[in-house]
């Protein structure tokens, strides 16, 4: 690997975009500023994003009110260093020499948000041991 390597790229992806990728991408934005580039998409993206997270969100300090869920398509998962999968099942497309993550994490969709909590504290948590590994790789 050269010294000046680009800038890491990670696409989060959910079903409907609504929920934890935005959440996801939106910490991941927050805490690495332009030195990640970061995306988010769905499989079957939603019209809106779910207003719970957006309020859990704002309660950390992040307003993800002006998103909107985008439909994942093959070139941003190519252009990606990372995909982060969060029960998109087999709908992901897989290319060889991109890193694909799992998290298993619980639906927000249809919940309050003292139930979105617990799932954007977990998420806040992966993003940050994530970008710090993927940062010492760079």
């Amino acid at each position: 690997m050269p010294d000046l390597a680009p800038t890491p790229s990670v696409l989060f992806v959910c079903v409907h975009n609504a929920g934890r990728s935005q959440m996801a991408a939106a910490f991941l934005t927050h805490l690495a500023g332009d030195h990640v580039q970061v995306r988010s998409a769905g499989s079957a993206p939603a019209d809106t994003v779910n207003p719970a997270v957006v309020a859990a969100m704002a309660e950390s300090g992040i307003d993800i009110s002006a998103e909107i869920p985008k439909v994942l398509t093959a070139e941003a998962v190519q252009s990606s260093d990372v995909v982060i999968t969060m029960g998109c099942g087999d709908t992901c497309p897989v290319f060889p020499g991109k890193r694909y993550l799992d998290w298993q994490l619980p639906d927000p969709a249809g919940q309050g948000v003292e139930a979105v909590r617990p799932i954007r504290d977990e998420i806040e948590r992966r993003v940050r041991d994530l970008l710090t590994e993927i940062t010492q790789t760079t």
